[in-house]
């Protein structure tokens, strides 16, 4: 199974209480409801991915299986929340510039898109100031309490679009309804930021794509599929340290911790176990946050098998670099499901 994932070419905050204001640099995106002096104002965000990656992505690795694309974006600050709270994405209708502005400039930036122009301070203004974008698809996140605060939206039919040239890649909207924007009510304002591509954390925005490769066929091989409940579990061809652009097929040993007895000849540890067909995953966290990088999915993270082993691969481009991460495995024993934390580390470098 593979997950991928690519990140923005840039983004921007667009804000309505500043209309030519551009913050194509500033760390944080965001789009906020709120009252200033009384009045309402609204900030909205743009975002825009490359349309060669995404055409790389589909034809080199996707390769005609079956996929799915998310819009990912990690929160900084959300507060006020209602339980109506929501966010539409949306996909742009005309082209744009980040430009180099920062919240915080003073004198303000104006040479990149803002609330009232798509490229710079008296440029060509958008029909429709804050951005135009099409009627549908509207996509939309709910943030009910006890939701998940970070944006995980299916944007795939978007993806699609662009990919088919049906309509421009002009990247996506990011607002709140309409029904709560520039509303004179202090009940319904909230406040949504994310942080930007240009953050310096660990947290940037990307575009996630999950398809379908799995594979399970052991031909003549004579391992046997593990059943034991207690089990050693390694990856025995883990190089420790992989470059940010490279992918690793990760095999996986497997060997019950108490075997019974058998009268062989060869040592009963050098015999290698599949794990079930179908019913085993892997995940990827962040060694120092212990955050999931990659959570299981039966969709996308089964293990596939062959003649040598259990197997899975990883695209490192979606990791931060310089970091240590660490896989996990989950899969049905003996009939109980089980998840495997053994330290399996590696690090990502830049190259």
């Amino acid at each position: 199974m593979a997950v991928y994932k690519i990140f923005p070419t840039k983004d921007a905050s667009l804000y309505s209480e500043f209309p030519a204001k551009n913050t194509g640099l500033d760390p944080i995106i965001e789009a906020s409801t709120y009252l200033f002096q009384g009045v309402p104002q609204v900030s909205r965000y743009l975002i825009e991915f490359s349309t060669t990656e995404i055409q790389q992505v589909l034809n080199e690795k996707v390769n005609n299986a079956s996929f799915s694309s998310s819009l990912k974006n990690s929160a900084a600050v959300v507060t006020s929340l209602n339980t109506d709270s929501k966010l539409e994405i949306k996909t742009v209708s005309g082209s744009w510039s980040m430009g180099t502005g920062k919240f915080i400039d003073s004198p303000i930036s104006e040479n990149g898109c803002s609330w009232k122009y798509r490229n710079y301070s008296g440029s060509q203004e958008w029909v429709t100031t804050g951005s135009d974008s099409y009627a549908s698809p509207v996509y939309s996140q709910s943030f009910a309490y006890g939701n998940p605060i970070d944006i995980s939206v299916n944007v795939t039919p978007t993806i699609l679009d662009w990919y088919s040239g049906s309509i421009p890649n002009d990247g996506f909207l990011v607002k709140q309804p309409d029904a709560v924007e520039f509303v004179q009510n202090p009940n319904v304002v909230a406040t949504f930021k994310y942080f930007s591509i240009d953050t310096s954390t660990i947290y940037p925005p990307y575009l996630e794509f999950g398809w379908d490769d799995y594979i399970f066929n052991t031909g003549s091989s004579s391992n046997t599929i593990l059943g034991s409940a207690e089990t050693f579990m390694s990856i025995y061809n883990n190089a420790g340290t992989y470059y940010s652009q490279s992918v690793a097929r990760m095999r996986l040993a497997a060997i019950p911790k108490y075997p019974d007895r058998q009268f062989i000849t060869a040592s009963y540890y050098t015999t290698n176990y599949y794990l079930p067909e179908s019913q085993s995953l892997y995940a990827i966290k962040d060694t120092e946050t212990n955050e999931f990088v990659v959570d299981f999915d039966s969709n996308f993270t089964r293990i596939s098998a062959d003649t040598t082993s259990s197997y899975f691969d990883v695209y490192m481009n979606g990791l931060e670099p310089e970091r240590y991460y660490t896989i996990l495995i989950k899969t049905v024993l003996d009939g109980t499901t089980q998840v495997f934390d053994e330290d399996i580390m590696f690090k990502v470098i830049n190259g």
